[in-house]
């Protein structure tokens, strides 16, 4: 069963900086991408930042320049570093996972989700 689990959530200042780990895993054969969306109250989820297996990023206008995404060692892990942070960055954010799997001999890719870590800027 394939798990992906989020962490490095928390209060910070306004211009500060935290780092946020995903991790995903359980039969996994390949991942295709691994993306960084996030969810205020009363809004719509957006994706914050994404990166391909190859190693290709995008950014979300609001947050280029301030955020990097990268993948550890481990290509199942993925960061994001967020610094100059900003009242309006507080949201629920959440690591999803484009994945391949192995499926009564063939391949299959399915999209997967963690649930979630809060990260709040306010002074």
């Amino acid at each position: 069963q394939v798990q992906v689990v989020e962490s490095g959530g928390g209060l910070v200042q306004p211009g500060g900086s935290l780092r946020l780990s995903c991790a995903a895993s359980g039969g996994i054969f390949s991942i295709n991408a691994m993306d960084w969306y996030r969810q205020a109250p009363g809004k719509e989820r957006e994706l914050v930042a994404a990166i391909t297996s190859y190693g290709s990023t995008n950014y979300a206008d609001s947050v280029k320049g301030r955020f990097t995404i990268s993948r550890g060692n481990a290509k199942n892990t993925v960061y994001l570093q967020m610094n100059s942070l900003k009242p309006e960055d507080t949201a629920v954010y959440y690591c999803s996972a484009d994945v391949e799997l192995r499926y009564e001999g063939t391949y299959i890719s399915k999209l997967y989700w963690g649930q979630g870590t809060q990260v709040t800027v306010s002074s």
